[in-house]
């Protein structure tokens, strides 16, 4: 069984939904938890926790007031002294066709789902990396790992998130910090209208849960992306295919189209360990050596 005896745990949007569903689980499994969000439901979960013998405190403030998340971690910090677990989930939804949908409803999603993860990861980094040690999720989709029609802004916002992760995992790996990317399908209230009533009973909230709770545990991966809903899951990749290497200076296009079945060919396709990865495979096919290339 997973112990998070000893660990404190911040989530956010969980007053209700998948928030609520993550805060619960991990208060099961002895982590104290801040349960953030704007409204009322924060401290219904806090209560509810509290009532089943855990320890919650709620935390009433909007992920995209950075100042007011500071002031959450801080006192959160003050209260137990530390934090472990960061788990991103706060979001909205604003879906319209890009033709019809306005710039302020595309920055509104923006700022929530990417600038409200990075507000509140920028405010516990330093505490995780003085203690050498961290667990942070962040809530992509697959809206931003394959796009849906009318999610513009919400893909965009969602395959950004899995963007700060892929480089936040490998500046906190030094520092025992593990980030990693829950992409969930629940009936939410984000979700009604979406899905067809039947579809969502079968996909409840807690069902996603153990994904999250598997990617906090003291053994979870780092960099990973977990695709959860209806008691499934799965792995999303970025990948590079083996591809092509074109002679000329510079090279044809016409020539690259007439390869073009070969540069999206799949077989042998690979999983980049950092992004100077492509520059790499790339030189050593043009007959150069790239430098070497350390992290800071």
């Amino acid at each position: 069984m997973i112990d998070l005896k000893g660990r404190v745990a911040i989530v956010t949007g969980a007053g209700g939904g998948l928030g609520r569903a993550h805060a619960l689980l991990l208060a099961r499994h002895g982590a104290r938890v801040v349960v953030n969000d704007l409204g009322s439901g924060a401290e219904s979960v806090a209560q509810e926790i509290d009532k089943a013998g855990g320890e919650a405190r709620a935390a009433l403030c909007s992920v995209t007031d950075a100042a007011a998340v500071e002031a959450m971690v801080q006192e959160t910090l003050k209260t137990w002294g530390r934090i472990d677990i960061l788990v991103n989930n706060a979001g909205i939804l604003r879906d319209k066709s890009f033709a019809k949908m306005t710039l302020d409803d595309f920055r509104l999603v923006i700022d929530v789902h990417l600038m409200g993860s990075v507000h509140c990861t920028k405010a516990v980094w330093e505490a995780m990396r003085e203690q050498k040690y961290g667990r942070i999720v962040m809530t992509t989709s697959s809206s931003g790992l394959y796009g849906n029609f009318g999610q513009s802004n919400y893909g965009a916002a969602k395959m950004a998130l899995v963007g700060l992760m892929q480089t936040l995992a490998i500046e906190g790996a030094k520092y025992g910090i593990h980030v990693n990317c829950i992409a969930p399908t629940a009936a939410t209230q984000m979700t009604q209208g979406i899905l067809a009533e039947d579809q969502l009973k079968a996909l409840r909230p807690e069902f996603v849960s153990p994904a999250v709770l598997a990617l906090v545990a003291e053994s979870a991966p780092t960099r990973t992306i977990v695709c959860a809903g209806a008691g499934s899951f799965e792995a999303a990749n970025i990948t590079l295919t083996k591809g092509i290497h074109l002679p000329g200076n510079p090279q044809s296009a016409d020539e690259l189209v007439a390869q073009w079945a070969e540069v999206v060919n799949r077989q042998d396709e690979t999983v980049p360990a950092y992004g100077f990865v492509q520059s790499e495979v790339e030189l050593k096919k043009a007959g150069s050596v790239a430098p070497e290339t350390k992290g800071a």
